[in-house]
């Protein structure tokens, strides 16, 4: 094989992952190949993202890294002079419920627990962190005010570019069709061009995670299902954190939605339909805006007169219990599996990418044990667990 077909590591695929990963492992010094089918980086689920990064999670391991994220985004511009749109503000979870309330205070102290700048604030708080919401039945809600919202679209043109300055090799239009193998060891990939081989090999192809399972020859339980977005013109700016509406909605069609208002001006939302869209459809719905416009002007109602510009739909890459799987493989050695984000790959992709980048160069994580148990492999995946934050 020709030596310039040799690297430390391989990422497959560019998005809100494997780009960040790249990133951090050029950094670090290895020499790295990033391979992706599509033509540029952040092409797949990434530039639908609607750009909230936060920390305000249940479990240990999103906590950890989602605030190894945040460090990351919000030092971005003052270290490499590139501005990828951070805006501070937080996310604001209002509470109209008692049970929903209940469960939130019921995170605290494990939030708390692992650094995360939380509290429970009362309904007058709330309606001066969120001017204009609707008062009726305000019960409060938590506020963690370090979180915030970066640009889907600028953030992987600002690793790509970092990655690259360090070393990293990126191959667009390109896809991996096999991966090579000596015993139990994965030592590289094929792709419709050329052979590359390699002492490791991050997967973090997204949507795409489970075709990868029958050439590997592992099982890789990953289901994406579509959600719908969208984003309205320029107005002015009242609004500093992203909002997470728990409530299921009046019309039967969704569970919770979510929105914030970029430095554009700009009110960017999504919400998670009660009723999922397995598979990667992504033509939009003529019922999304009707009850979108409908839960929004509920919560909000000065938003009746907002002018929708353009709406899109991108997929969740989910596990069965809708936490991520960053972990070296089993049964398979030089493998890291970096799958199954759950529409959360980027808020979560730096934090990742640079937890991966001390498993293969310091031979563990970053973070806690009792973090990577979340992320493990072996755990039992299929076990139903509810999170109010997922």
């Amino acid at each position: 094989m020709p030596t310039g077909n040799i690297y430390d590591v391989i990422v497959v695929g560019c998005g809100s992952v494997g780009n960040p990963t790249a990133y951090h492992l050029a950094k670090a010094g290895l020499k790295v190949l990033v391979l992706d089918k599509r033509t540029a980086a952040g092409q797949g689920e990434n530039k639908t993202a609607i750009g909230g990064v936060r920390a305000t999670h249940s479990d240990p391991g999103k906590i950890s890294i989602g605030l190894e994220s945040i460090r990351i985004f919000s030092t971005w511009k003052d270290i490499y002079g590139f501005d990828i749109e951070w805006k501070p503000g937080g996310y604001c979870f209002p509470v109209y419920d008692e049970i929903v309330e209940t469960t939130l205070k019921s995170l605290l102290p494990v939030q708390k627990g692992y650094g995360l700048n939380i509290n429970w604030v009362g309904p007058d708080d709330i309606k001066e962190i969120i001017p204009g919401i609707n008062p009726d039945g305000l019960r409060g809600g938590t506020y963690s005010p370090d979180d915030g919202q970066v640009s889907s679209i600028l953030a992987p043109i600002a690793f790509q570019r970092e990655a690259e300055n360090c070393g990293a090799v990126y191959r667009f239009n390109e896809r991996v069709i096999g991966y090579l193998r000596e015993g139990d060891k994965i030592t590289g990939v094929r792709t419709d061009k050329d052979i590359y081989s390699s002492n490791w090999v991050v997967l973090a192809a997204g949507s795409d995670a489970a075709e990868h399972g029958p050439m590997l020859g592992i099982d890789i339980p990953v289901t994406p299902d579509s959600h719908e977005a969208g984003i309205s013109a320029p107005i002015k700016h009242f609004l500093a954190p992203l909002i997470v509406d728990l409530r299921p909605g009046p019309e039967g069609k969704t569970t919770n939605f979510y929105f914030g208002q970029n430095r554009k001006g700009q009110i960017i939302f999504c919400y998670t339909p009660k009723d999922l869209f397995v598979g990667t459809n992504r033509e939009s719905l003529s019922e999304f805006l009707p009850v979108l416009s409908s839960r929004m002007t509920a919560l909000i109602p000065k938003f009746k007169n907002l002018l929708i510009r353009r709406i899109w739909r991108g997929c969740y890459p989910m596990t069965p219990d809708g936490v991520p799987i960053v972990d070296y493989a089993s049964g398979l050695k030089g493998l890291i599996l970096a799958v199954g984000m759950c529409g959360q790959g980027l808020m979560l992709g730096p934090g990742i990418g640079n937890n991966i980048a001390s498993m293969i160069t310091s031979s563990s994580p970053c973070i806690s044990d009792e973090a990577q148990a979340c992320f493990r492999c072996d755990r039992n995946i299929y076990k139903s667990d509810t999170e109010a934050l997922k």
